[in-house]
C-alpha cells in the first residue's frame, strides 16, 4: 500500500505505475537530472508555510514565523519563503549570506548559534541582521564589542535552558542542563547573562528565547516549557527585564514513518499559543510578539530523494543487501540518529513488497544503511528507482563529500514543470579549493 502519509502533497501514481510528484514523473526527472536525485514539492514547501502562519497566528496575532534555515535552505527555497512571509532563523555566517542574497528583510532574521565567530557577528551587524540570540557570556561581551564599533546598538534574545526533556533523541536534545546550548535557569547563569545585557550600553534585552529539540511528537514539554519561562522572567521584572519578544524556538516533527504520525500544525499552534496566553494572565505580562521556528515541518516532507539500484547481494539466511548510488553521502541520519524512513520504487510504485531487503549505500562504510530489513518488491537487477520520501530536511543541508562523491541535484517541481535549483556537483567542483 502506498504509505502517502509520508510523501509530498501532490504525490500520485500514474497509469504507468510511477511515482509522481508535482505533475512530474519521478522516472522522467531520473533519466533527466540522474541519480542520486532530491525532488522538492513546490505545494507542499509553501502550504506548508501558510499552515505555520494561518495557525498560530488565529490564535496569537502577533506571530513571527522564521523559517529555520539549517533544515535546509539555498537562495531559491530563501526567495520562496520569503515570498510567504516568513522570517528566517540562521545559524551561520554562510546561511546569513544566502538570506540576504535572497532579498530578505533583515528585521525578520534572526541569528542562534553557540559559537558565532568573530566575523559573523561583525558581518551580521554590518548588514543590520533583527535579532542576534545570544548564548553565552562571552558572545555577550563579543557582541557589545563589535556593535560599539559599528555605532549601534544590536537587540538580542537571550537564549535559556529551562531543563525540559521533550523525549526525542540525546543528539538532537537542547533544552536540558546537560546541554552545550543557552543559559541554565537552574544555576542562575540565565539570571546572570539578563543582568549582564541588561547593563550593556550597545545591546537592547528583547526577551528570551528557548528550544527543547527535534523531533518533539509530544506538546506537553512545549506547555510546560513556555509556563518556567514566565515564571522566570516575571521574577526579573523588577530589575528591568521587559519581555517585549519570547520564543519557543521549533521542533515540530514530521511523519517519517505511516505508523508514527505527529500531531498537526494546529495542535502544535494551540499548545504554544494557549500556555503562552496562560502564563501572560497568571504573570501580569504584556503580550509579547511570539516567535516560531518550522524547519524539518515544512521542508521534511516536501522532498524526496531518489537513487538507483545497482548490485544486489543475497547471503542465504542472513539478508539480501540492495545498493544504491547514493548514501550517507547526502543522508547521514540513518548513521548519525538511527533514523528509519519509508520507502517505495519509484518505476513499480503498484508492485506489492514480497520480500525484505537492506538498502546500503555507496560509501566505504560498513554503517551505510539508508533501510534495513524493509518490504520492497523483488529485485533482482539493476535499475529500478527507489525514492525515499521525508527526505528534505537535514538530508541535503548535512550532506557531504565523503569518498569525494559529489552532492546531488534538487529539482523543484510543481505543475508539471521541474526546476533546477541546485546543479549536481562535477568532480572539478570539488576541486576548486585545492592548491598544489
Amino acid at each position: 500500500m502506498f504509505p502517502s502519509q509520508v510523501f509530498p502533497e501532490t504525490a500520485k501514481i500514474n497509469a504507468k505505475g510511477h511515482l509522481v510528484i508535482g505533475g512530474c514523473d519521478v522516472t522522467d526527472l531520473a533519466a533527466q537530472h540522474g541519480t542520486p536525485l532530491y525532488v522538492f514539492d513546490e505545494a507542499t514547501l509553501r502550504n506548508r508555510c501558510r499552515a505555520f502562519v494561518s495557525e498560530f497566528r488565529k490564535r496569537y496575532h502577533n506571530t513571527l514565523v522564521c523559517y529555520a534555515s539549517k533544515a535546509y535552505i539555498n537562495p531559491a527555497l530563501a526567495k520562496l519563503f520569503v515570498e510567504e512571509g516568513l522570517g528566517l532563523d540562521v545559524v551561520s555566517g554562510g546561511e546569513v549570506a544566502v538570506a540576504k542574497a535572497a532579498g530578505a528583510d533583515p528585521e525578520k532574521v534572526f541569528f542562534h548559534g553557540n559559537n558565532k565567530t568573530r566575523d559573523e557577528l561583525q558581518y551580521s551587524i554590518e548588514w543590520g541582521i533583527g535579532r542576534i540570540v545570544v548564548d553565552s557570556f562571552y558572545e555577550l561581551s563579543l557582541l557589545d564589542e563589535l556593535a560599539a564599533r559599528a555605532h549601534k546598538v544590536q537587540r538580542i534574545l537571550l537564549r535559556v535552558s529551562p531543563g525540559i526533556d521533550p523525549h526525542t533523541h540525546a543528539k538532537t536534545t537542547t533544552g536540558i542542563l546537560d546541554s552545550k546550548f543557552g543559559f541554565s535557569i537552574a544555576t542562575g547563569d540565565a539570571t546572570k547573562a539578563v543582568r549582564q545585557a541588561l547593563n550593556s550600553k550597545n545591546l537592547k534585552l528583547m526577551g528570551l528565547h528557548f528550544h527543547l529539540g527535534s523531533p518533539i511528537f509530544e506538546l506537553e514539554p512545549y506547555e510546560v516549557a513556555m509556563g518556567v519561562v514566565l515564571e522566570y522572567a516575571s521574577g526579573l521584572r523588577e530589575e528591568g527585564l521587559d519581555l517585549k519578544e519570547i520564543s519557543p524556538g521549533g521542533g515540530f516533527a514530521i511523519a517519517y514513518l505511516r505508523s508514527k504520525i505527529p500531531p498537526p500544525i494546529a495542535d502544535y499552534a494551540k499548545a504554544i499559543t494557549s500556555s503562552l496566553s496562560d502564563g501572560l494572565k497568571r504573570f501580569g505580562f504584556e503580550p509579547p510578539q511570539l516567535i516560531i521556528e518550522p524547519g524539518r515541518s515544512i521542508v521534511g516532507p516536501a522532498g524526496v530523494a531518489v537513487y538507483r539500484v545497482g548490485a544486489v547481494k543475497t547471503i542465504p539466511g542472513v539478508r539480501k543487501y540492495v545498493s544504491v548510488d547514493g548514501g550517507m553521502g547526502d543522508n547521514i541520519r540513518p548513521a548519525l540518529y538511527e533514523a528509519q524512513y519509508e520507502a517505495v520504487l519509484a518505476n513499480r510504485v503498484n508492485d506489492p513488497p514480497t520480500e525484505k531487503v537492506t538498502v546500503a549505500g555507496k560509501y566505504c562504510e560498513s554503517g551505510d544503511i539508508l533501510l534495513k530489513d524493509y518490504p520492497l518488491p523483488k529485485i533482482d537487477t539493476s535499475g529500478d528507482l527507489i525514492a525515499i520520501p521525508a527526505s528534505g530536511a537535514y538530508c541535503p543541508s548535512m550532506a557531504s563529500n565523503y569518498n569525494l562523491n559529489p552532492k546531488p541535484p534538487i529539482v523543484l517541481v510543481k505543475d508539471g514543470k521541474a526546476r533546477l535549483i541546485r546543479r549536481r556537483e562535477t568532480y572539478e567542483d570539488q576541486m576548486l579549493l585545492d592548491r598544489v
